[in-house]
């Protein structure tokens, strides 16, 4: 009897040493925490903690599409215009042409999946390489942006979208229970279905991929409009946040989103990485800004930060990356 108790204690301890291995952005999370505490009294209080989270939740849903487009063997340069011009467009539906708001949510991100369908157009079907495709579907977007809105932020948003992005249950925010649910679906999306594994497979390797049957143009456009659809909820939390379509909305949440998921372990040559590590390079991210806040850190030394912090995330998966290839 002890002898099989140990061995099933000495399998469990086994598999979570695997699993932390596989996660190590969890030190990366603790160890930053453990820093912020001692440089900002603020930092661990229940409020900033709160405060963390709602902010992050719009970056971490951003973070999926750039995790599906990115494991597909792609990337995605446009989501944060792409979130950007939906929110506008979400505050004028609810505030200028009256609709419902139901029916503005819905529109709204049935515009994001439009949107992503150009960029898969462009990107999987049109040959384009998906780095240029989305950089000029960014630079429209924002241009958009500025056009609609002649530089100026949409306002009268009605109160009853409010809980959206400012509403609480309990003490959780909303926004941070909409990410957690949009995870969960994604989640199980990318590891329990057909579509999941073939997203993983396009990005491992293509050409194999088609050889076994796998349509992959058409994986990876789906991977391009899944991004376009979490911009536009993101969008949609964002708008009502700050009860208005501002014509800067999401400017620079395709890099934070890009850093999360690459912190969180998700190869940039595609193929490899979970959706729960890109849930704590969000976090992590989130995070570090907070800190960086906290401590009074010009916006601008912020920006340098979160750069190297990108490129090192890059370089630490392809030093990854070769020492597997050598193995």
């Amino acid at each position: 009897m002890s002898k099989t108790m140990n061995k099933k204690k000495g399998t469990a301890l086994s598999a979570v040493k695997l699993w932390l291995n596989e996660h190590n952005i969890i030190y990366a999370v603790v160890f930053l925490a453990i820093i912020l505490t001692f440089v900002s009294r603020k930092f661990l209080t229940l409020d900033n903690m709160m405060n963390i989270l709602r902010q992050t939740s719009m970056v971490a849903i951003i973070a999926v599409g750039a995790f599906y487009t990115i494991v597909g063997g792609g990337i995605d340069l446009s989501s944060g215009a792409v979130a950007g011009i939906s929110g506008i467009m979400f505050a004028k539906m609810v505030a200028e042409w009256r609709l419902s708001p139901l029916v503005a949510i819905v529109l709204t991100m049935l515009f994001g999946c439009i949107l992503g369908i150009v960029n898969a157009a462009t990107a999987a079907f049109g040959g384009i390489p998906p780095f240029i495709a989305t950089l000029g579907m960014q630079i429209a977007c924002r241009g958009l942006c500025f056009v609609i809105t002649n530089a100026y932020p949409v306002t009268g948003i009605p109160d009853s979208i409010d809980f959206i992005g400012r509403g609480y249950l309990w003490v959780f925010p909303i926004p941070v229970l909409i990410s957690i649910v949009v995870f969960l679906i994604m989640s199980f999306i990318a590891n329990k279905t057909r579509f999941g594994r073939s997203v993983y497979a396009v990005g491992s390797n293509e050409d194999a991929a088609h050889f076994s049957g796998i349509n992959t143009k058409l994986v990876k456009a789906t991977t391009f409009v899944i991004a376009g659809l979490m911009a536009s909820v993101a969008a949609i939390i964002l708008t009502s946040r700050v009860e208005s379509g501002q014509p800067n909305g999401g400017l620079g949440w395709e890099l934070d989103a890009i850093t999360a998921a690459a912190i969180g372990g998700v190869s940039i040559t595609g193929g490899r990485g979970n959706l729960f590590g890109v849930f704590l390079g969000a976090l992590f991210v989130g995070m570090l800004t907070n800190g960086m806040t906290l401590m009074n850190m010009n916006s601008y030394h912020q920006q340098i930060v979160e750069g190297i912090v990108l490129v090192l995330a890059i370089g630490i998966d392809v030093f990854r990356t070769n020492r597997a290839s050598r193995v």
